[in-house]
């Protein structure tokens, strides 16, 4: 059966027992699935009736070791950690093929009193929406998603202290056939099971690292296509795992081989969804007043909101010269040297962002889209004239942060940001970007160091 499931047919699949357990999940501040395993009758009897399940409000402020983090306004151990209410949304029930009898459903997270948690990550892309529909105004997406494939298991890279690295391919194998008929017995598995699970798959390729691959979901509006994002990242590494073999999408795992991204391809449709905005036939380059406004919106915030696109410290090893990794502000017709794209014709007219890693959130990358765009249409900033050339080599560009530290600054200080998301997300989002920094300049002794002064200092 093909997912999305309504609820009826989740009811007659548990009464059958082809389905005994439901993921209830929600999106934490870094882009991963969180919650509990919720046996089928449990879940259809009480957790739907009783209008949600209870989980710690620590997971909106945690890191990825699951520890929780000083400085948050809202979630601190002098307050308890307490409980919030994880409240299904049916419109995302799903089955997921690749686990046995299971299904799954994302939620939205309230408080107990019922009100919505505008910290959590998939809240905060909501809101950006609201303000969206406010202008009469749609967006669409599609994120494109990169990630390294290697031979051994997750728990023997692990053992191995991550050193015992073997991508699944000897050589680069962007576009080439030859070298992805090899991994297809488990990217098949991939594409198939979204499928499956409501998450629809254009296609696969080789990247343009060793082992590399790009699996591109269909274009759907924002919600839904940060939704599919998280099922996607989250279902790769299970298929992985269930075949002896491991996926990351760190945005940089070695400095020898491309960078993982997560371009994304966006543009404005009418209220509805049923009319792009976004071209105009006798706009230059086929682009409407509005689409200009939307990219000189992007463009303009892009350095002040690129902690949400680049959200860890290993985010910015991967914005280096000639390494498909824009590292210019600018945009350009079909040039992959900058970090804004203008693709398609007509209906299909849209700009992709390349500066996106894929270990970002998807949630807040389509928040952070939407914030920028809003701005330039409110304020008609207009954008640059199009650049032409070498992105890397142009000097005269403003440049993408290089560092999580000037991200961090840069995100501080934007008032864009403060007052599209609030004072109080703003803060939060803040907050962990700094607690990221916090951990890595104080309690961290690199490999690199070790090599570098143990013997010879």
């Amino acid at each position: 059966m093909a997912a999305p499931l309504d609820l009826e047919q989740l009811r007659r699949l548990v009464d059958s027992g082809d389905v005994d357990t439901v993921l209830v999940v929600f999106p934490d501040l870094h882009g991963r699935l969180v919650g509990k395993r919720v046996v089928g009758s449990y879940f259809l009897e009480d957790v739907l009736g009783h209008e949600g399940m209870h989980d710690c409000n620590y997971l909106l402020a945690s890191d990825l070791d699951m520890t929780p983090l000083p400085g948050y306004r809202n979630y601190s151990w002098e307050r308890g950690y307490g409980d919030v209410s994880a409240v299904p949304d049916l419109e995302t029930l799903r089955l997921v093929p690749w686990l046995e009898a299971t299904a799954m459903v994302l939620c939205d997270v309230q408080s107990e009193a019922g009100e919505l948690i505008e910290e959590a990550p998939r809240r905060i892309l909501q809101r950006q929406l609201e303000r969206a529909r406010e202008h009469g105004l749609t967006l669409k997406a599609a994120t494109e998603l990169e990630f390294y494939l290697f031979r051994d298991t997750y728990e023997a890279i692990a053992e191995s202290g991550y050193r015992a690295l073997v991508p699944h391919s000897t050589f680069v194998e962007d576009y080439l056939i030859l070298q992805t008929s090899r991994d297809e017995y488990l990217i098949r598995q991939i594409r198939n099971g979204m499928e499956r699970a409501g998450v629809p798959v254009e296609f696969s390729k080789g990247e343009c690292g060793r082992g590399q691959h790009e699996i591109n979901l269909r274009y759907a509006p924002a919600l839904e296509i940060a939704d599919r994002h998280v099922v996607y990242k989250n279902g790769c590494k299970e298929i992985a795992a269930l075949n002896g073999r491991a996926i990351t999408f760190m945005a940089k795992y070695t400095m020898d081989d491309s960078g993982s991204s997560c371009h994304v391809h966006s543009s404005l449709w009418d209220r509805d969804g049923g009319r792009s905005l976004m071209h105009d036939a006798a706009g230059e380059h086929g682009m409407s007043e509005l689409f200009r406004h939307y990219l000189g919106g992007l463009m303009a915030t892009a350095r002040e909101l690129s902690v949400l696109m680049a959200p860890n410290v290993n985010s910015y090893k991967r914005f280096r010269p000639g390494s498909w990794a824009p590292t210019a502000i600018a945009w350009a017709l079909d040039n992959r040297t900058c970090g804004f794209r203008v693709v398609g014709e007509g209906g299909s007219l849209r700009v992709e962002d390349r500066i996106p890693g894929a270990d970002a959130n998807p949630y807040l990358v389509l928040a952070a889209t939407l914030a920028g765009g809003l701005w330039g249409i409110e304020n008609e900033v207009e954008p640059p004239p199009q650049f032409e050339g070498n992105g890397y080599t142009a000097e005269h560009l403003p440049r993408v942060p290089s560092s999580l530290h000037e991200a961090v600054e840069a995100f501080a200080a934007s008032t864009v940001a403060r007052e599209a998301f609030g004072d109080d997300v703003h803060h939060h989002l803040l907050n962990t970007a700094r607690q990221e920094l916090a951990i890595f300049d104080n309690q961290v002794v690199t490999d690199w160091e070790l090599r570098r002064y143990f013997e010879r200092i």
